[in-house]
């Protein structure tokens, strides 16, 4: 889908409303009424069988009627009549509608096949687009569109409101009519059927006055297009979320500990951080953020300077800071001695700065600007309250004067009532936000430097680690498959171990014993001591039966123990089968720590993996953190260290630090192992022994579906991010024999890019990127390392030389977010120009377009890269335009 596709709804040429009416207060009358109301300048085309005008403009009786094109049609019409209204758009060509009518899934059963009658009607014309039904409408101020039935309009600004609540949507534009907050685009989604979040984030990506995005969201539909959608927006600008229904459970019924664990919302937390989103806890900090979106850019830093006249309330904004992690700046010697000449003795020498209740209004203002001024300080809070001496509005002008000289973020808090209410007006109208209360500026704040703070953690460079994986991914598949066989539910765990043995995770193996005598033997054979532990595909949690014996150091123990484990499942799970029991080593090590680590499918995001502290005591603690699967070095770190455990993995009361790395490691290959097989539903590693030395699964269940066999279709329809496409890694040589590796890029590839980069004369640099760069940073490799495989895929050319790994050559596609269309660009190293490198990387790249399904290829090429150009002509590239003097855009339909 092309921005072209949805501008036929948010910047329209023509308008027909489709159950326009006369009847004042109705919706098909404040529609028309909005239209002319906000200037809409394109023709608006009342539709309704039963007026012949409306609002003095001529009414039509079918939309098939209106003699003119029509781009949106704004549908007001009972919810019954609405299935037929939308195939008479579709006849008529129409190329976008707002569907507000109420009446569909929202109301039950009834409602629920209503929708699907609708979505059935919209798929016959896959080239109209909708959003609703069941919404409030659009509005955009930049054209002048008001296509909503809502009371206030829009002013104009730079930031989005996506809302799932058309009443939330409602009070949003109220408040912001009142305080003078203006939006770049506002759509009251409704239900959903067609247009979701995911498009309205990529469309927004592309609209320059679109600086940030604040969304009320219920649920997420498409959440692989919804997480690429959103991972590329906050990469340059911020979203702010508010997720409503914190305490909704899953609808799957745990079959583990870390089913147990892992609940619906704290899934949406994962993916949202995942994807760079920032989620608030309530609408009220929404629009906190949404105030301060609208006026000011978010922070290059966290450190946090507060200026007050009131000491309570300073120490009010330190405690909130505090509590939310943003550091209170440390002022520079320069910004002491100024604040030491403007303020009287006394003032508080410190962060908080306290210019005390009898400062003047120079004296405050001119604090406020010698802390904004202070290199240490990233943002500023002031804090004014009502002092008997205090002047409240001449303060306000002045400290909004004060702010119109700066870049950094502003925030004030003006307390009180009608002393202080035209100085909050004043700083309103000079686009200063201004609170309630100190805590609500800094939480405001807060949120935004955590979008500086997720943006940073998510493009921190990998270290690179060797996770080799035994198996190539068929035998993995065959594996799986005859572990699984053709019966979904809960594995034994023998089976369980099995395939995590085969992705390199070490497990104390067991072995079945059917009788006591059979358990002895086992177990002799074995050595002892042992542990010993129920075989019924029925129960996952073992102990809960007493169905786990530790420690068993003999013979009689082992038998009398086989005994005492029927009889005790016997009295308490009569109804589960037992088959025998499982004898295996007894892993005794007291330096070890005891972790769980698992998987769970989430009925939205699909796999979600959980790390955690481990033992009996799980999910009495839940100390877990969330992620959702593949995972990276640094995802996995960052994991281990978010848990209230972590310092106890290191070195703690006389036991020496775990093994962290091969922790994390074990952590990388479960992660492949979920990516690997669609069919499982729950993983559960508990406990997983960690020591200094070694790391062993003492305890593993997999509860599985049937009928999905190792990585599909290549697709991961479990996954809500794509991972490392290793399908596309292989092994070729140039003319002049050389030999090559060709694999896509990842981001622990970033060393390797700026060495490239490096070596490369400025000219190459020139003719690939059209400008040149001052230098090779972390933000510049980043944007072409850090790759979302649904949308962008580098090919790299890697040799080694003198037993070192380099890069020599890249080939790069970006696809739009049908996969209709893939730009191309290509670069090769100076010294490996001439080699043919160019031309092998251009048809590898080519071939895996045809794979992905991409109906034409892009590039673009300097007049004077001759040698480009004709790899290009000679692969059947056309020349469609010229930019310029000295730009080609060749095209090949594939």
């Amino acid at each position: 889908m092309s921005n072209s596709d949805l501008n036929k709804i948010f910047a329209p040429r023509s308008i027909a409303v489709v159950g326009a009416s006369t009847r004042a207060g109705s919706v098909g009358n404040r529609v028309v009424r909005n239209l002319k109301t906000g200037g809409f300048s394109g023709a608006i085309h009342p539709v309704n069988k039963n007026h012949r005008a409306v609002e003095d403009m001529p009414c039509f009786a079918r939309i098939g009627d209106v003699p003119a094109p029509v781009d949106l049609a704004i549908v007001c019409t009972p919810a019954d009549q609405v299935p037929e209204v939308v195939g008479q758009c579709g006849e008529a060509s129409c190329g976008g509608l707002i569907l507000l009518s109420a009446g569909f899934a929202e109301i039950g059963e009834r409602g629920r096949a209503r929708e699907e009658q609708l979505r059935r009607v919209g798929a016959a014309y896959p080239a109209m687009r909708f959003v609703g039904p069941n919404c409030l409408g659009v509005l955009r101020p930049r054209q002048s569109l008001w296509a909503s039935f809502s009371r206030d309009p829009a002013r104009r600004g730079n930031i989005a409101l996506l809302s799932q609540s058309g009443s939330f949507c409602a009070a949003i534009l109220d408040r912001a009519h009142e305080e003078g907050i203006g939006f770049s685009l506002v759509v009251s989604v409704g239900n959903m059927v067609d247009i979701g979040m995911a498009e309205l984030i990529d469309y927004l990506a592309d609209d320059p006055h679109t600086e940030a995005i604040v969304m009320y969201v219920q649920s997420v539909r498409d959440a692989r297009r919804f997480m690429s959608a959103a991972r590329a927006f906050t990469r340059n600008k911020p979203i702010i979320a508010c997720k409503s229904g914190r305490f909704e459970r899953s609808a799957l019924a745990a079959a583990s500990h870390t089913g147990a664990m892992v609940g619906l919302d704290r899934v949406y937390d994962a993916a949202f951080a995942r994807a760079g989103i920032v989620r608030v806890d309530q609408p009220d900090d929404l629009w906190s953020c949404a105030e301060l979106l609208a006026t000011q850019s978010p922070p290059k830093g966290r450190r946090l300077t507060i200026v007050t006249n009131a000491g309570g309330p300073g120490v009010m904004a330190a405690d909130a800071a505090l509590q939310r992690d943003v550091p209170l700046a440390d002022l520079s010697d320069a910004t002491q001695r100024a604040l030491h000449d403007l303020l009287p003795g006394g003032w508080s020498a410190a962060n908080p700065v306290d210019v005390f209740g009898d400062a003047t209004t120079e004296q405050y203002a001119g604090a406020v600007e010698a802390a904004l001024a202070d290199p240490n300080s990233d943002a500023v809070v002031a804090v004014f309250a009502p002092q008997p001496m205090s002047e409240p509005t001449p303060a306000a002008e002045q400290v909004a004067a004060v702010a119109a000289k700066h870049r950094k973020p502003l925030l004030t808090t003006w307390l009180g009532g009608d002393r202080v209410r035209e100085g909050r007006h004043v700083l309103q109208q000079a686009s200063v936000p201004t609170y309630d209360t100190p805590e609500k500026a800094v939480t405001a704040l807060g949120y935004l430097v955590d979008y500086a703070r997720r943006r940073e953690i998510l493009y921190e460079t990998p270290r690179s680690l060797s996770v080799q994986i035994r198996s190539d991914p068929a035998s993995l598949g065959s594996t799986f498959a005859s572990l699984a066989g053709d019966q979904a539910g809960v594995w034994s765990q023998w089976q369980a171990k099995e395939l995590l043995s085969a992705y390199g995770v070490p497990v104390t193996p067991p072995v079945i014993a059917r009788s006591a005598d059979e358990a002895v033997q086992r177990a002799s054979l074995m050595g002892f001591p042992v542990a010993m532990k129920i075989l019924a595909s029925e129960l996952t949690h073992k102990s809960d039966v007493g169905g786990v014996l530790l420690n068993i150091n003999d013979a009689a123990a082992v038998r009398s123990g086989f005994d005492s484990i029927f009889v005790r499942c016997h009295d308490k799970r009569p109804d589960v089968r037992v088959e025998g029991v499982t004898i295996e080593p007894m892993k005794i090590d007291p330096t070890g720590r005891e972790l769980i680590v698992g998987a769970k499918r989430d009925p939205v995001f699909g796999s979600v993996l959980m790390v955690g502290a481990g033992g009996i005591n799980a999910e009495l603690f839940h100390d877990s953190a969330l992620e959702l699967p593949p995972l990276n070095e640094r995802l996995a770190d960052r994991m281990l260290r978010s848990l209230k455990c972590w310092p106890m993995l290191g070195a703690f009361r006389g036991k020496p630090a775990v093994d962290v790395d091969r922790l994390i490691e074990t952590l990388i290959r479960i992660s492949y192992l979920v990516a690997n097989h669609p069919a499982i539903i729950e993983l559960d590693i508990n406990p997983l022994l960690v020591t200094p030395t070694d790391i062993t699964a003492l305890d593993a269940t997999i509860v599985s579906e049937s009928g999905t066999s190792v990585r599909g279709d290549m697709a991961y329809p479990h996954l809500a991010i794509r991972p490392y496409p290793d399908q596309y890694i292989k092994t070729t040589t140039l003319p002049d024999g050389t030999s090559l590796l060709l694999r896509p890029i990842r981001p622990e590839d970033e060393p390797l890019w700026k060495a490239m980069m490096e070596s490369c004369s400025q000219e190459t640099i020139r003719l690939r990127f059209r400008y040149l760069f001052k230098g090779v940073t972390h933000d510049l490799a980043s944007r072409f390392c850090f790759n979302d495989y649904d949308r962008e895929l580098a090919m790299v050319a890697e040799i080694r030389e003198d037993d070192q790994r380099k890069l020599i050559g890249v080939g790069r596609l970006v696809t739009d977010v049908n996969r209709d269309e893939v730009e191309y660009a290509v670069m090769v190293a100076d010294p490996w120009q001439g080699r043919r490198l160019g031309s092998l990387l251009t048809d590898e790249c080519l071939t895996i377009c045809q794979s992905m399904g991409v109906r034409r290829v892009v590039a673009e090429a300097a007049t004077e890269n001759k040698q480009m150009r004709q790899i290009f002509r000679r692969r059947g590239f056309d020349s469609r335009k010229i930019i310029g003097d000295d730009t080609v855009i060749l095209t090949k339909d594939l």
